[in-house]
């Protein structure tokens, strides 16, 4: 793959551009607190297996995505022996809307941006929570695509499809970054696109798939798109 052969980077938002993983793990630590657990597990080992749920339900049938936060965090927190309350479904949505870019975000797809990428972002969400995502990373997305708009979750296919519709390029001129390998990288494989895996805490494939590239943050990105990279403001590039 050579860089003038790629003209549009998509993305997958939560986990690639958003602190998806840190905003969840400290949401669920602090309901479990607040819920009166003295002791409760890591926020991270909380976040995992929340999210094993969750993904059990993005598997079924369509539904708003409002719905699966709500259902997935009663079915965690029942797991767990707390109480339950719908206003804790409210609560998730709340927060969520609030999480913040990682640092590398905004300046890696800037200079990507402005090396000629085109960016997309396609996610498993819905248009109100998106639109509060969107007010923090403060980007020049050309199109955003969320699963409100094509009716399925990731990993089905359905969003790829639609958003190939969207973006009018052969699959062959998109790389897709995603930080959800299960998610992500299989569908987009398959459909003939590009992948970079973004795997922010050097683990090990959870899949046989093999993306084109794989990368400790979005810098990655930046210098594949020909910008300079983690350059300090000014500071001269030796690239």
């Amino acid at each position: 793959m050579r860089r003038e052969d790629i003209c549009v980077a998509t993305f997958d938002c939560y986990g690639t551009l958003v602190d998806w993983e840190g905003g969840a793990a400290s949401f669920l630590y602090a309901l479990a607190l607040r819920l009166g657990d003295p002791s409760p597990d890591p926020g991270m080992a909380l976040r995992e297996r929340w999210e094993a749920i969750q993904f059990e339900l993005l598997a079924g049938g369509y539904r708003p995505y409002k719905e699966i936060l709500a259902e997935s965090l009663r079915v965690w927190a029942e797991e767990r022996g707390y109480p339950w309350d719908p206003a804790y479904g409210e609560d998730l949505v709340r927060a969520m809307r609030s999480w913040q870019p990682f640092p590398d975000t905004r300046p890696a797809l800037l200079q990507a941006h402005a090396a000629g990428l085109r960016l997309v972002i396609l996610s498993n969400t819905d248009r109100d929570i998106m639109a509060h995502t969107l007010r923090q990373l403060d980007l020049p997305f050309e199109r955003v695509i969320v699963a409100e708009d094509v009716g399925a979750y990731k990993p089905s296919e359905r969003g790829f499809r639609f958003l190939l519709e969207q973006v009018a390029e052969p699959p062959e001129h998109i790389l897709h970054v995603a930080f959800g390998f299960k998610y992500d990288i299989g569908p987009a494989q398959r459909l003939g696109f590009h992948t970079a895996w973004v795997n922010r805490h050097v683990e090990a494939p959870p899949g046989p798939e093999q993306p084109d590239f794989i990368w400790r943050d979005l810098w990655g990105l930046a210098e594949f798109a020909g910008g300079p990279g983690p350059v300090p403001s000014g500071a001269p590039s030796h690239r």
